[in-house]
């Protein structure tokens, strides 16, 4: 069972969720007169950005579409993008050997000047003065290319925010353990921004990944090239009218220089997972119309579903922690539309017949479950159903555990919060290790 602190606050919790709800609901602002939406609550503390690589991760927030719906992202990069591009590991050699010499051959920034490792790094601009990582123009020669995981918060639809402070943490130990580029989703809430609201910012990242990478191979392929004495000129004043025709902005540096959206995961918290799942429908759909973002593999922990045929952890926790039953149905009432208001709608249940695509299209799915939630069951049976359809789809599942065990600001630090994003990453690796780095267990 949980413990007393656990207990207690889940009481509070449920409490304070309750009043926030309640003064959505009375205070509920028209669309027309607040068109940008709101992406965090006056309650909630947030976490500054810190590009300057605290603790191993830089961080810096960007508003992909400011004119429009002010949806914002968070990009989380590890300090180890700036070592030099992995090269396959020796089969000969055990892998714990195999992982020092790897450690040991990478250049370290804050060498010595007359470390022959750091030779590979002159010339580079990769901090100012104040050590805030400033990123530098996509070189396939320089630096790591790191996979991207798209992350989407939890908070009922109606709370929570890619700034807060706890999922700032959640996010760096992802990043960090993982050793891959987070790019947390600041998408509309509820009631101001109903469905399919933070469905479509969750599809707009994802496009703007794709533009992303296709803008940088631009930039990258009008820097390469034989050119001639006389041509150096001509092909600076062409670089400049491109940046001048696309704004200096369009690129973002950090992605541009280390991401690889090849190796794209989506991972989803509560609510997020819903999102998350919907992006991987669509982009199962959009197929290589995407190029060059692929879905590798997506991760739901804890997924907000519901439906209106009650499974047998729907009857038996339905007054279990944190999100209850009655808290669960007043946030989708918040987020549906009231003439689309179902607990069958398709952003609710994901069994519902004549979804697209076929589950067999959908990438391998990791779902994450706490014993003591309410939701638990419907989240088995999906992947259960995935796995009929030969869908890579296992479930961890942790024992004494409730809603949002891993990624609450008070659980975060518990040994099993810890342990639930070691076996997360665990799996991820299977699909993002590269070859000749492939991550068994």
């Amino acid at each position: 069972m949980p413990s007393i602190a656990v207990k207690l606050y889940s009481v509070f919790f449920k409490f304070l969720l309750k009043h926030r709800l309640q003064n959505r609901i009375q205070n509920h602002v028209d669309e027309s007169t607040n068109p940008y939406g709101v992406t965090t609550r006056p309650e909630e503390s947030v976490s500054a950005a810190n590009p300057s690589f605290t603790d191993g991760i830089a961080t810096k927030d960007i508003h992909i579409d400011p004119t429009a719906t002010a949806l914002s992202i968070r990009i989380f990069l590890p300090e180890s993008s700036l070592s030099p591009p992995e090269q396959p590991e020796p089969k000969s050699k055990p892998r714990s050997s195999q992982r020092d010499d790897r450690r040991n051959s990478y250049p370290y920034i804050g060498a010595p000047t007359n470390d022959p490792r750091r030779c590979s790094f002159e010339g580079l601009n990769f901090r100012s003065d104040s050590n805030v990582y400033q990123g530098y123009s996509p070189s396939p020669q320089k630096g790591r290319r790191l996979p991207i995981i798209l992350q989407f918060h939890g908070g009922g639809w109606v709370s929570g925010s890619n700034e807060s402070v706890a999922n700032d943490v959640f996010c760096r130990r992802i990043a960090k353990l993982c050793d891959v580029i987070v790019v947390a989703v600041g998408y509309r809430l509820a009631p101001e921004n109903k469905y399919p609201a933070a469905f479509e910012d969750g599809l707009k990242v994802l496009h703007w990944l794709a533009k992303q990478a296709n803008l940088a191979e631009c930039s990258k392929s009008m820097g390469s090239g034989a050119l001639g004495v006389g041509a150096e000129f001509t092909k600076a004043q062409v670089q400049r009218h491109i940046l001048d025709a696309f704004g200096a902005s369009m690129v973002e540096p950090w992605l541009a220089a280390h991401g690889d959206p090849s190796r794209c995961v989506l991972l989803g918290v509560s609510c997020g997972a819903n999102i998350a799942d919907y992006v991987a429908r669509k982009a199962v759909e959009a197929g290589r119309l995407l190029d060059p973002v692929k879905v590798v593999a997506q991760v739901l922990m804890y997924p907000f579903f519901i439906g209106s045929v009650p499974t047998r952890s729907e009857i038996n926790l339905a007054n279990s922690y944190f999100y209850d039953k009655a808290m669960c149905l007043l946030a989708w009432k918040l987020f549906l539309p009231e003439e689309e208001f179902s607990l069958d709608h398709p952003a609710a249940n994901p069994l519902i017949p004549h979804r697209t695509p076929p589950l067999k299209l959908m990438p391998p799915t990791l779902t994450v479950v706490a014993e003591l939630d309410w939701m638990r069951d419907r989240a088995i049976a999906y992947s259960e159903t995935l796995r009929k359809v030969n869908v890579d789809a296992p479930v961890l599942e942790y024992k004494d555990a409730v809603h949002e065990f891993a990624t609450l600001d008070m659980l975060l630090n518990t040994p099993q919060a810890q342990a639930c994003a070691e076996d997360i990453t665990i799996w991820i690796k299977k699909y993002i290790s590269l070859r000749g780095h492939e991550f068994s267990y």
